[in-house]
């Protein structure tokens, strides 16, 4: 499994200074993941990132700190929910002659799914963080802003109680990435140093919110032209950096699918993730640059 399949990055403001790597590593042993509790919803905490029982909390690779957050989540059918405050309701109402009021019949169902949770099933995931102190980037391993944003929480709460409050803003560019790639398509001119590949999501805002996708198929049409002029814009956009690093760019900025070529052929070690991390870092610390600036070039927030 690749360190990093899809990722959103933030960029570290330049005041911040990291804690000791001693002392970040005791914080993240004594906030380590614990599975959910019967009647609990949702648990996070720290994992090993190699993966290894009782391991390191935060290991550094080339001078590139790498962490692991492990979330479990347990879901309760929302249909079995229902359908029990619906059955209590009726019975409040055959019992005592009056309906339950909105209060009332939210704690029932607060009630109901705190008896529903001990048999409810638990989902896992976990999510790799890199902090690359040198260039002042956060990476999470995450497919969407969405997704990332209970991850910075998580980690943004752990260093302010450490007293090093860590200030992140997303990456933010002159151009919108929306923008940039319908130019490209158009002009069918990609930047500089990249190579557009077969795969593309085009949307037109509005009521309609009308979708065209090209999977594994030439983006050397006339038609994706038309599509733009009529007011569709590209969502995601697969693309090639240097002919090392293919990846789907998004209209936010998030970077999925990567593929990092000749990875898997690299000599490994006893468990591959020193390797695997050294070279998965180096590859996308060369690629980000090189996108902001077919991207107009980096707005700086904070």
């Amino acid at each position: 499994m690749p360190l990093f399949k899809n990722i959103v990055v933030y960029r570290i403001g330049p005041d911040w200074t990291p804690p000791a790597f001693e002392r970040l590593e005791a914080e993240l042993q004594r906030l380590a993941f614990q599975p959910c509790e019967p009647t609990q919803e949702r648990s996070a905490g720290w994992v090993p990132p190699r993966g290894k029982d009782n391991g390191a909390m935060v290991e550094s690779v080339a001078g590139q700190w790498i962490l692991k957050l492990a979330v479990e989540r347990k879901s309760v059918p929302g249909g079995a929910v229902r359908a029990e405050l619906e059955a209590r309701c009726k019975a409040i109402e055959a019992e005592q002659g009056r309906k339950p009021g909105r209060k009332e019949k939210s704690e029932i169902k607060d009630e109901i799914v705190l008896t529903f949770l001990p048999r409810a099933f638990s989902k896992r995931s976990s999510h790799v963080i890199w902090l690359d102190l040198e260039k002042r980037s956060l990476v999470i391993a995450a497919s969407s802003m969405k997704s990332a944003e209970p991850v910075v929480k998580q980690l943004v709460d752990m260093m302010a109680d450490l007293q090093h409050v860590l200030p992140l803003a997303p990456l933010s560019t002159s151009l919108a990435p929306a923008t940039a790639m319908a130019e490209w398509l158009t002009t069918k001119q990609p930047p500089e140093g990249f190579s557009i590949d077969r795969d593309l999501e085009l949307k037109k805002a509005g009521e309609e919110k009308s979708v065209v996708r090209y999977a594994r198929h030439s983006l050397e049409l006339d038609e994706i032209g038309q599509h733009i002029e009529e007011g569709k814009l590209p969502t995601q956009l697969a693309l090639t950096w240097n002919d090392k690093v293919s990846f789907v760019l998004t209209e936010q900025l998030a970077i999925r699918k990567i593929d990092i070529r000749g990875v898997e052929d690299a000599p490994k070690g006893e468990d591959g993730f020193d390797a695997d991390a050294a070279i998965a870092t180096a590859e996308i610390s060369g690629l980000l640059p090189q996108l902001l600036t077919s991207l107009g070039g980096e707005l700086h927030n904070v």
